[in-house]
């Protein structure tokens, strides 16, 4: 436990790294207020699992959180993941989104080595890192707030007839994506972070999400439907990467940042109950013991939307899932990091269940809208699943060393 003088020296320490701002000798200050606090040598010379804690196994591995691009993009979705939408306090400038972006930067970069933040009382509970990412998006008026070139797609989507928005589920000024393979991990994360938070940003809405492998790493999860989720990704580690990653032709503090689409999609599962399983096959396309196309292959098999039945009808239905979302253009194609919610029913019902559709693309007017227009026009699915919350962020560019993050935002 810490001591009083320990206590003060974080308090301390805390003030001087939000007053610091993004200069060099902010980001020395922060180092030298972390060995202050800790007592000990600087943060990439200390261990980031303390001794007396587990160290070994999947828990013990820690994600780098420098470089190019933000983590929690290319990874491999962990089994849990909390999105915190929040909004910047009345009247604030520029130097409020400097100082929490910077405070932002330090807690994060610990979190993710598994050491505390500069006031954290309970250091142990970052110690199982789980593989911890967190992602940090902005939205339009954190832009708008620091002077910034604001992308023409950061807004809130068009409007689209099934949608049933609550305000509860949609916008925000910024966006907190905590993911980890232990809920632990990422509750005492997602505390720690808004805590830094205090008295610049305040909560607008969370989701939690949780998701598991369909047959192992690598496969698709399996949402609340048993619908094997998230089957088309386009190759954004190698030759699709201009599909994730913000161009030259954008802003200039975007360069190496992408944008997020965050949709919260309800599920009648009640409904979906009363459904037979060849209906339900039909509805998506895919058969559900294996998530391969009803025109047959495997998982990875393309569907022929063109396949015929013996009455000349199309096998994968005009109105299927599949085809509605499938790409009529090349750039009509976003990286997909879905997640599970299961909440407490309202009266009357079963479930209150659904999920948290997480869409990443350079550009989502471009990439992502077209399709999502053709869903809302006709998609079997539509009969048991209401889109609730709908919001965008522009994701910040990854910190380089001796940066913080959304320090471009700032020259």
């Amino acid at each position: 436990m810490s001591t009083p003088d320990q206590g003060r020296a974080a308090r301390s320490g805390r003030r001087s790294v939000l007053l610091s701002g993004l200069a060099g000798a902010g980001l020395a200050a922060s180092a030298a207020i972390a060995t202050a606090a800790s007592g000990g040598p600087s943060a990439s010379a200390t261990s980031a699992v303390p001794p007396g804690t587990r160290a070994t196994g999947p828990d013990a591995v820690a994600r780098p959180f420098r470089g190019a691009h933000q983590a929690g993009i290319l990874e491999a979705p962990p089994a849990y993941a909390t999105f915190v939408a929040l909004d910047l306090v009345d009247g604030a400038d520029a130097d409020v989104v400097r100082r929490l972006l910077t405070v932002w930067t330090d807690d994060i970069e610990r979190l993710m080595a598994g050491r505390g933040t500069l006031t954290d009382q309970e250091p142990e509970l970052a110690s199982v890192t789980a593989e911890l990412t967190v992602t940090v998006g902005v939205g339009r008026r954190v832009v708008e707030v620091v002077g910034a070139q604001v992308p023409a797609w950061l807004a809130p989507l068009p409007a689209f007839a099934i949608d049933r928005l609550q305000p509860r589920w949609s916008g925000g000024d910024l966006l907190l994506q905590i993911c980890a393979t232990s809920p632990t991990t990422v509750a005492h994360a997602q505390r720690r972070l808004l805590a830094g938070a205090a008295g610049l940003a305040s909560v607008r809405w969370v989701q939690r999400g949780f998701r598991e492998p369909h047959e192992g790493p690598g496969v698709p999860m399996r949402n609340l439907f048993g619908q094997v989720d998230g089957t088309v990704q386009p190759d954004v580690a190698g030759l699709d990467a201009d599909l994730l990653w913000s161009a030259d032709a954008g802003p200039t503090w975007l360069r190496g940042g992408s944008s997020v689409v965050v949709r919260r999609i309800e599920m009648d599962l009640d409904g979906w109950d009363r459904v037979d399983r060849l209906s339900r096959e039909n509805s998506i396309g895919r058969r559900l013991a294996t998530g391969a196309p009803v025109t047959g292959g495997g998982l990875d098999t393309a569907p022929d939307l063109e396949a015929v039945d013996g009455l000349g009808f199309h096998v994968v239905d005009d109105a299927a899932h599949i085809r509605r979302a499938h790409a009529s253009a090349p750039h009509e194609r976003f990286l997909r990091r879905p997640y599970s919610y299961d909440d407490a029913p309202d009266a009357g019902s079963t479930s209150s269940s659904g999920l948290v559709f997480v869409a990443y693309q350079a550009d989502p007017v471009r990439q992502f809208v077209p399709v999502q227009a053709r869903l809302a026009e006709l998609d079997l699915l539509n009969l048991w699943t209401t889109p609730i919350g709908s919001a965008v962020f522009a994701v910040l560019p990854g910190a380089q060393e001796g940066e913080v993050l959304g320090q471009a935002l700032f020259t």
